[in-house]
């Protein structure tokens, strides 16, 4: 039976979890386990399919899938890579190797025990990037509990509704965070933090908190003396924990199934109520494994990791990674910032950089460019939204990132089902969003399902073992986004060429239909980046009198340039059809963004509305 359809009925039925399989033998020994772990694969091989006669490939079969779960997959790590460095937090000056690392999260997977949190339980975690945050990954993962990511940018109403729908039992979480009170907004939706003893919390708000575990140094500080509800990290990594065994730990491991779920991560919500992606080990510990064997990721690397760990890029894509390869994971800063991306390169002599096209744009522009010696880099991933051929072109140049690689991806998918290669040139890496990644199938189709000829504009789809479980408690939503056949519709627009390698063409919802013609802003994007003064630009729809739609550009410019809103227009006039040319343009130091660096085109929409004082249609 497909694992999706196992899924659906515990997903949609109860938050209370049970345990299945998909039949898959996990009798491995430790040897044939570490054969899995590839020394180098930078010529792995995504799809072997050329020529095609239609918009469908399939990925390579090599290297195989893990049957692992999680902490079994850390440690095995351990036990390879041992007093080799694991991570490096600069901020919080941590230098951890693989066995101290280890240590760590045992100790926190056992207090985590001592809490009550069983195998099934929800455990909440809304944090800045940290240690903490990796240490509470693995060790939830390690004793069959499922971790709830949490945007820390949330506010009330949205905390309240991830906690409640997926019946988180604890969250971890740090006391505030630049203008988030964290504190403040658990004892709002609590009622009193001062009345309840720390793990005895009754909220008729959320009934099936008990918990808040505070990400404080000290018991004693102001933050915890005033809520005495929260229990400080310090506390709570400094339980007596000899009641449990460091064997109990791996009797426990050993009852985890690979494909059971781990994770929950909810969408942005822009069209509704958040939905949450329930992942498997399955799912996201072969995606971070698949992803750093594209990259050639081995003991050797250093990754830098700026791009949030709530999210599948910081998570997967980077923890995940670096763990299936014996990698170092380096967390330069709490939250983006462009200097300290540059310093830790520099000072830990990183050899990959994650982020977006926005972060590596300001990377570029920032006055000290020139003073960090990142002669060290030689790959990374550059993900979220196709680069600017300007911007690759100096990320491989003045980064000294010649093997940089796009993936393309979405939370439901694990995230990553396309990537292009080290091999591939300039110009697949800023056209498309490479090919199908390994164990994974793509199609591209039409409104009515069908494939469609290489070349031609459809929606994008996606199959394999990367799609998710489905949405937790949310049936109606998971039928409607992963077919009987298990193909998981993106809402992405897209198309493939005859090799294989597939373009983004922008979001369904996202598609501009004036006056009956298709606009694709990603397209529209594409072309303004050529203007020599153009950093950045971002094309949006809004409603139209007498066109239904028309177009509006946001524009930034480079440092010192200057151009005005004709001489866009006549530039393009030169250049493109008549109907794509914006209707309105506005010059902007910044874009609206999410934690996670995308842009809330959503957002823009309503200024635009607001600004013109047009009525939302």
């Amino acid at each position: 039976m497909n694992k999706i359809h196992k899924f659906r009925n515990f997903l949609s039925t109860t938050t209370k979890t049970t345990t299945t399989t998909l039949g898959c033998n996990r009798s491995i020994n430790n040897s044939s386990r570490r054969t899995y772990f590839s020394k180098n694969s930078l010529l792995l091989n995504y799809s072997n399919n050329s020529n095609l006669k239609k918009s469908y490939t399939k990925g390579s079969t090599e290297p195989r899938l893990l049957t692992l779960n999680i902490g079994e997959a850390f440690n095995e790590a351990v036990e390879k890579y041992g007093n080799k460095e694991a991570l490096i937090v600069p901020f919080q000056n941590v230098r951890l190797g693989w066995k101290d690392l280890k240590e760590q999260i045992d100790n926190v997977t056992k207090s985590l025990i001592n809490l009550g949190i069983g195998h099934g339980d929800r455990v909440g975690i809304m944090s800045p990037n940290r240690s903490e945050w990796l240490i509470s990954q693995v060790a939830i993962s390690k004793m069959g509990a499922i971790l709830v990511n949490i945007n820390p940018a949330y506010r009330l109403s949205e905390l309240e509704y991830v906690l409640k729908h997926s019946g988180c039992k604890w969250i971890i979480c740090p006391d505030s965070y630049k203008n988030s009170d964290y504190f403040g907004m658990m004892d709002k939706l609590v009622g009193d933090l001062s009345v309840h003893s720390a793990g005895e919390i009754k909220s008729e708000r959320l009934p099936n908190l008990k918990g808040i575990i505070g990400l404080t140094n000290s018991e004693n500080e102001h933050s915890t003396r005033e809520y005495k509800s929260i229990l400080p990290w310090s506390k709570f990594i400094n339980f007596d924990n000899n009641n449990i065994s460091d064997q109990d730990l791996l009797d426990r491991l050993d009852q985890i199934q690979f494909d059971e779920p781990v994770n929950i991560q909810y969408t942005s919500g822009t069209t509704g109520l958040p939905k949450g992606a329930t992942l498997s080990h399955y799912n996201i510990l072969n995606n971070g494994y698949m992803v750093g064997e594209g990259l050639g990721l081995t003991d050797k690397d250093r990754v830098a990791i700026p791009v949030p760990l709530f999210h599948c890029f910081g998570m997967v894509m980077g923890n995940n990674a670096c763990i299936t390869h014996g990698s170092t994971m380096i967390y330069p800063s709490p939250t983006f910032n462009a200097e300290q991306v540059l310093k830790a390169v520099d000072n830990e002599k990183a050899t990959a950089l994650y982020g977006v096209p926005t972060m590596f744009i300001a990377q570029l522009e920032h006055p000290d460019l020139k003073k960090y010696d990142l002669s060290s880099l030689r790959t990374g991933i550059m993900s979220g939204t196709t680069c600017p051929i300007e911007v690759m072109k100096r990320v491989m140049k003045e980064m000294h990132m010649k093997e940089v690689q796009i993936c393309y991806g979405m939370t439901e998918t694990s995230p990553v089902s396309l990537q292009t290669s080290a091999q591939d040139d300039i110009e697949k890496k800023v056209s498309t969003v490479g090919r199908t990644a390994p164990h994974l199938e793509t199609k591209i189709i039409d409104p009515s399902g069908k494939i469609v000829p290489p070349g031609t504009v459809g929606e994008l789809c996606t199959r394999g073992y990367g799609v998710m479980l489905g949405y937790w408690n949310n049936k109606e939503a998971t039928n409607q986004s992963i077919d009987p056949a298990g193909w998981m519709q993106t809402g992405d627009l897209a198309t493939m060429d005859h090799q294989g390698y597939v373009s983004i063409v922008g979001r369904n919802k996202d598609m501009i239909i004036r006056g009956g013609e298709n606009v694709y802003p990603r397209e529209l994007e594409e072309f303004f980046y050529t203007h020599k003064s153009v950093s950045d630009v971002q094309v949006i729809g809004i409603p139209d009198e007498k066109y239904g739609e028309c177009v509006v550009a946001w524009v930034k410019l480079h440092q010192g340039h200057t151009t005005t809103e004709q001489e866009l227009r006549e530039f393009c006039k030169e250049n493109i059809a008549h109907y794509k040319i914006p209707k309105h343009f506005k010059f902007v130091e910044d874009f609206p963004i999410t934690a996670s660096g995308k842009i809330k085109k959503y957002v823009m929409r309503e200024i635009m509305i607001e600004e013109l004082k047009l009525l939302k249609s």
